[in-house]
Parts: C-alpha cells; sequence; structure tokens
C-alpha cells in the first residue's frame, strides 16, 4: 500500500475520533442512574449527565415488577428537569452534585475534556496547513497533538468513571443503580481512533529507512580529492 494512501485513511480515522470526541464533550449521556422504586402506580427519579449538565426525570411506575429495581428506563414518559453545573462560578449548584457527590471529579473530568479539544484543534490547524506543498513535516506535531488528544479523552473517562463510583459507593445518594451511555462510549472510541491514528501519522511521517544497507552509501556524494 502506497503511503499517500495510508496517510488518506488516517485522516479519514482522525475525523472519525474528533466528531466522537465532540459529541462526548457536548452530551450529556455519559452514565445513567436510577432511583429504587417503592411502589406501584407511583413516580420515580432517573438522571443522566455529561461534563457539564444534570437531566432528571420523573417517570410513573405502572409495572408491579419494577418494584425495588432501579427507575426506568429512560424511554419511558415522564417529566424532564435539566440543569448545568456551575463549574467555575460560585453559588448553589444542582443538589445532587453540590451535596451528595464528588463535584471535583465532575470539574477535573470536564477539564481535562477541554484540553483534549485544545489538542484536537492544533492538530488540525497542523494538518490542514501540510496540505500546502513542502509542508509535510507539519504531520509530526500534527500526530503529536492527536495523540494527546486521545490520552486526555480516556483521562477524562476514568474521572469521570470514578466520579460516578464514588456518587453509587456514597451512603448518602438515592441512586441504586448506574449504568455507561453512549457519551461515555463515544469518549472511549475517541481515544481510540484519536491515539493510535495519531501514533501511525508520526510513524508515516517519519523518513523512510533504506531496505538495503549499502543504499546511504551510493548514494552518498563522493568525495573531492584535491
Amino acid at each position: 500500500m502506497q503511503k499517500s494512501t495510508k496517510l488518506k485513511i488516517t485522516f479519514v480515522v482522525i475525523l472519525v475520533g474528533i466528531v466522537c470526541m465532540f459529541m462526548a464533550v457536548v452530551s450529556d449521556h455519559w452514565a445513567v442512574l436510577s432511583h429504587k422504586v417503592d411502589s406501584v402506580n407511583s413516580t420515580c427519579d432517573a438522571a443522566h449527565f455529561g461534563l457539564w449538565r444534570l437531566c432528571k426525570k420523573n417517570i410513573y411506575i405502572e409495572d408491579p415488577e419494577s418494584v425495588g429495581k432501579g427507575c426506568g428506563p429512560l424511554s419511558l414518559p415522564g417529566e424532564v428537569n435539566c440543569s448545568y453545573f456551575r463549574h467555575f462560578t460560585p453559588g448553589q449548584d444542582s443538589e445532587i452534585f453540590e451535596v451528595k457527590t464528588q463535584r471535583e471529579y465532575n470539574i477535573s473530568a470536564a477539564a481535562i475534556a477541554v484540553f483534549s479539544l485544545a489538542f484536537i484543534i492544533l492538530g488540525t490547524l497542523c494538518l490542514l496547513g501540510s496540505l500546502r506543498k513542502g509542508k509535510d513535516y507539519l504531520h509530526k506535531p500534527a500526530g503529536m497533538f492527536y495523540a494527546f488528544a486521545g490520552i486526555c479523552a480516556i483521562i477524562s473517562v476514568e474521572v469521570m468513571r470514578q466520579s460516578v463510583k464514588r456518587m453509587i459507593e456514597s451512603e448518602d445518594t438515592i441512586w441504586i443503580e448506574y449504568y455507561y451511555s453512549w457519551s461515555f462510549a463515544c469518549a472511549c472510541t475517541a481515544f481510540v481512533f484519536l491515539f493510535f491514528s495519531g501514533i501511525a501519522l508520526l510513524i508515516l511521517s517519519m523518513p523512510q529507512m533504506p531496505k538495503n544497507p549499502w543504499e546511504t552509501c551510493m548514494d552518498a556524494e563522493p568525495e573531492q580529492i584535491e
């Protein structure tokens, strides 16, 4: 396979990784939480949240088999109430995240995700600059920036996972069940695509090694004898 074809495939993979990361950052389905169903013909709470917003859904339960289990699924009809986290401003936040969870974890995950987006922007600028003739050397920093963006993505995923774990294990929490949703999967996919495609772009930008050790010697300019 020619080098140009490999580069095109790498660019497509990078583009998919960028789309996945942006979807993960702007969406609010990283994790889904469920309150315990106490009785039938009553309402219960379910919630989903991301890096910036928490959405609670009040669901009316009619199925007797749901008693004692987690509220949901989210596809059931109910009233939705969403509130944004005040990460960088003082004041009273959502009761659940201010009182009963590890708020610092969510702030850290959001900040690291922003760093990932910053590396993506820098890598994209280098990649666009490399399209000009004679600017292929910009593939190296672009590959490094995309690899760094992937590392930030997986760190953000792990921080968010620890946040959910701490919240569920807390004795004060009202949630009994949780699962990670499609935004979480997008962030994991972004890590795989950005990190490995960044490494691949970095390798492809390296000078090609000679197949024959004597090629380097034969290509060298002959010394002038005075």
